[in-house]
C-alpha cells in the first residue's frame, strides 16, 4: 500500500468558469471569494497499491486473491501485468462547508470547486504513476462509471487496496457508495491504445464526458441472450 498525503492542488480557473458557464463579473467575483475560502479545505490524499494480475476471466481478472468481476475488465486487462488499484479523495471539510450556506447558488459553487479539485488531483496522481513507474500511456476504470462494472464492486476493490479509511479515511457506506462524497475510486492500467469509460457510456447530457460514446464497442459488453 501506498499513501500520496497531501497531493497539490492548484485549481484552474478557466476550468471552473468553463464548467460554472461563468463570464467575468460580479457573480465570477464572488465565485473567486469562494474559491479563496475553500482552498484551505482541500486535503486531497490517495492510497493506491502496485498489483499484478494472478488470473484472467473473459469477465475479470484476480489480484491479490481477490477477484474482480467485469466483462470491461476482463477485455481491457487481457494483455496487462501490473495495475494501480486507488482510492483517492479531497477530504470532508469542503463538503461540510457547503452545508454552512443556505443559498443555493453558493452551494452549487462550492460542489463545482469540489469536482475541479478531485479531478485536478486525480490528473496530479495519474502524473505521479506514469513518472514513478515510467509508463507513457494510462487509462482507467472505476465500479459504477459503468453497468458492466457495477457499484457493488467496490467493496472488493477496497479489499484488495486495504485499510483505506485508516490510510485516507474514506469508507463505504451500505450502498457501496464513498464517504467522503468528493472520492473517487478504479484502477490504473498502462495501455497503448487510448481510452475512457466514457466510450462505453450512451448519457447523452453527461458534463464531465471527456470522450465519445461507441455504441459498436459497448455492443460488446451487452449481456447475452443465451435461451434456446
Amino acid at each position: 500500500m501506498e499513501i500520496i498525503n497531501p497531493i497539490p492542488v492548484e485549481l484552474n480557473l478557466n476550468e471552473l468558469q468553463e464548467k460554472l458557464h461563468m463570464k467575468p463579473g460580479k457573480q465570477w467575483a464572488q465565485v473567486l471569494q469562494l474559491v479563496e475560502s475553500a482552498a484551505p479545505l482541500i486535503e486531497a490524499k490517495v492510497v493506491y497499491k502496485t498489483c499484478y494480475i494472478e488470473e484472467k476471466y473473459t469477465d475479470g481478472v484476480q489480484l491479490d486473491g481477490i477477484r474482480l468481476t467485469s466483462p470491461v475488465l476482463g477485455k481491457k486487462l487481457a494483455e496487462s501485468v501490473r495495475v494501480f488499484p486507488y482510492v483517492l479523495t479531497i477530504g470532508p471539510k469542503l463538503e461540510e462547508e457547503e452545508k454552512n450556506f443556505t443559498e443555493y447558488i453558493q452551494q452549487y459553487c462550492l460542489d463545482i470547486i469540489g469536482n475541479v479539485a478531485l479531478i485536478t488531483a486525480r490528473r496530479s496522481f495519474e502524473e505521479q504513476l506514469k513518472k514513478k513507474y515510467k509508463l507513457e500511456k494510462m487509462a482507467r476504470l472505476g465500479p459504477g462509471s459503468l453497468k458492466a462494472w457495477p457499484i457493488h464492486e467496490q467493496k472488493p476493490l477496497f479489499s484488495i487496496i486495504g485499510d483505506v479509511e485508516s490510510a485516507i479515511g474514506v469508507t463505504l457506506n451500505e450502498s457501496f457508495l464513498m464517504i467522503p462524497r468528493k472520492s473517487i475510486s478504479g484502477i490504473y492500467f498502462p495501455t497503448e491504445i487510448p481510452f475512457e469509460a466514457c466510450q462505453l457510456c450512451p448519457r447523452e447530457d453527461c458534463p464531465s464526458r471527456r470522450a465519445p460514446f461507441d455504441a459498436r464497442q459497448a455492443a460488446e459488453y451487452e449481456p447475452k441472450d443465451t435461451d434456446h
